[in-house]
C-alpha cells in the first residue's frame, strides 16, 4: 500500500511589497493619531515605508508623534509682589540723626504739585537704586499750620502713602520720619533698595 504524500508547494516567490500612496500615506497619518496604546504597553514607533515613485516631488511628511519634541505650554512670568516695606530700625535712625552715617542724597518736593512731585519721587528713587545709594532724604515740607490753607500739607500726607505702593517699593527698602535737624515732621528718611546686577 502506498503512503499518500501530499504535492510540494511551488518555491515561494519573493513578495513585492507595493509602496503606499501619497493619499494612502495621509490616511494611514490620521488614523494612527487617533489610536489609543493598550494600557501598560508602550507606544510602538511607525516605521516609514519608502515613497512611490513618482514625477512630481512629494512634500516630506511630519515626523511620527513618538518623535517630534513634546511642546508644553510655556508659563508666562507673573509679576512677583514687591518684598513689604520695613521701618528703620532706632540704631539707623539714630546714626542718621547724629551724622553717623550719610545721607546719600536728598530730593525737595515742597512747592510742587502731586503730580510732578509724584514723577520726580519716582526717578529719584529709580536713580538712586541704579547708583547703589543707601539712604536718602525726602522734604516734603511741613505743610499748613493751624487755619491754614487745607490743600497745603498734601505732600506730607501723600508721600507716605506713595512709598507704600508697589511701583515704589520696587526701589525702597523702609522709611521713616526725620530728625529735627533734617526736617522733622517734614521730611523722611529712605532706605534704598539697590538694583540688581
Amino acid at each position: 500500500m502506498k503512503r499518500f504524500v501530499p504535492p510540494l508547494d511551488p518555491p515561494a516567490t519573493p513578495r513585492r511589497k507595493r509602496s503606499l500612496s501619497e493619499e494612502e500615506r495621509v490616511l494611514w497619518d490620521s488614523v494612527a493619531k487617533q489610536v489609543k496604546p493598550l494600557r501598560g504597553r508602550p507606544r510602538l514607533t511607525r516605521i516609514e515605508l519608502p515613497a512611490a515613485p513618482s514625477d512630481t516631488p512629494v512634500a516630506k511628511p511630519p515626523p511620527p508623534p513618538s518623535q517630534q519634541p513634546i511642546k508644553r505650554p510655556v508659563k508666562l512670568a507673573t509679576p512677583m509682589s514687591p518684598p513689604p516695606l520695613a521701618s528703620l530700625g532706632r540704631r539707623e535712625r539714630s546714626h542718621l540723626s547724629r551724622g553717623r552715617k550719610d545721607i546719600d542724597a536728598r530730593i525737595d518736593l515742597h512747592g510742587m504739585t502731586q503730580a510732578r512731585a509724584h514723577h520726580a519721587l519716582l526717578r529719584f528713587l529709580q536713580g538712586a537704586s541704579h547708583d547703589g545709594l543707601s539712604f536718602v532724604l525726602v522734604i516734603t515740607g511741613k505743610g499748613a499750620r493751624l487755619g491754614g490753607d487745607p490743600e497745603r500739607g498734601v505732600l506730607r500726607r501723600q508721600v507716605p502713602q506713595w512709598l507704600s505702593l508697589p511701583e515704589f517699593r520696587t526701589y525702597v527698602v523702609g522709611f521713616d520720619e526725620a530728625a529735627i535737624g533734617h526736617g522733622g515732621e517734614g521730611a523722611l528718611y529712605v532706605r534704598v533698595r539697590r538694583a540688581r546686577g
